[in-house]
């Protein structure tokens, strides 16, 4: 089985406990304006390009005209020879294909920096766009003893199969209404409603991640809409909520990838998170911050 990775590193204890290996996996089935990895949205892969070493001899079929890659060409170009048989600056793919046993022997070899409980953690992109590969993957990594963690949008009707392999379970909400998850995502929220219940009353470790995104689900009426789906919603003793702040740390990749970046100029009011999680206090929800 192959797995398709954009991004390789090591953090520690926010996608997860302690020090871990974090691989994001390629493919995306959600589409948020705010996303600060577009490159990690197409399964296939996203072509990247460098302003400042893109030249006409990047691509050999010429693609390239006046500085710009024309990606109508690259849509028809099944070869892709420009990054598949020559190394350089100007285009470069986001993801690598590995075997899963190619990854946990990358994995075993880290063993020895996961400290304070640490171990590997998926995320992406979204995992489930991988699914039969994470499941192989998560399966071997267990019984090599490393620990577990994933972050997903639980929007998989099959997320329930994961949860005997993994230690920790981490999946983002981003909207408690199904219309308005649409409108601005793309796809229904139901999916992803229907697992928070399921996983939170099954798995004894959950951290639901909710980013605050301005004019999306940054509102009073919003804080009160989260706090009750979170209550009717949320069952497991061990399941905590975290709020993040709305960031533009991947503006610059959405035009590397020849992507529009369509949020508009915003920011979120001071002291907003500390009000998101003053009115959960007073649903019964416990937050955390990582």
């Amino acid at each position: 089985m192959k797995i398709r990775i954009f991004q390789k590193g090591f953090n520690y204890s926010q996608d997860g406990r302690g020090n871990r290996l974090v691989l994001h996996l390629q493919g995306c089935n959600m589409h948020c304006p705010w996303c600060s990895n577009p490159e990690g949205m197409p399964l296939e892969g996203a072509l990247l390009t460098q302003k400042e070493w893109l030249d006409e001899s990047c691509c050999p079929k010429g693609a390239v005209r006046e500085g710009l890659l024309c990606r109508q060409m690259c849509i028809s170009c099944k070869e892709k020879p420009c990054v598949t048989k020559r190394r350089q600056r100007g285009i470069r793919l986001s993801c690598q294909e590995y075997s899963v046993d190619e990854i946990v022997k990358e994995c075993e070899a880290a063993k020895p920096v996961f400290f304070e409980g640490g171990g590997v953690t998926l995320t992406g992109g979204e995992i489930s766009m991988q699914f039969a590969g994470v499941r192989e993957l998560l399966e071997k990594l267990g019984k090599k003893g490393i620990h577990r963690a994933i972050e997903c949008n639980g929007s998989h009707p099959g997320m329930e199969e994961l949860i005997p392999c993994v230690e920790q379970w981490i999946m983002d909400v981003k909207h408690y209404d199904e219309e308005v998850h649409r409108e601005w995502i793309g796809v229904s929220n139901e999916w992803t409603l229907r697992n928070l219940e399921r996983i939170s009353a099954k798995h004894p470790d959950v951290l639901i991640r909710v980013p605050l995104i301005p004019g999306f689900n940054d509102s009073r009426e919003d804080a009160e809409g989260f706090g009750q789906l979170f209550r009717e919603k949320l069952h497991g003793e061990n399941t905590r909520v975290e709020f993040l702040l709305y960031h533009e740390y991947g503006r610059d990749k959405w035009a590397q990838c020849g992507m529009e970046y369509k949020m508009k100029p915003g920011h979120l009011p001071p002291g907003i998170r500390e009000f998101f999680e003053d009115r959960m206090k007073a649903y019964g929800i416990v937050c955390m911050r990582t």
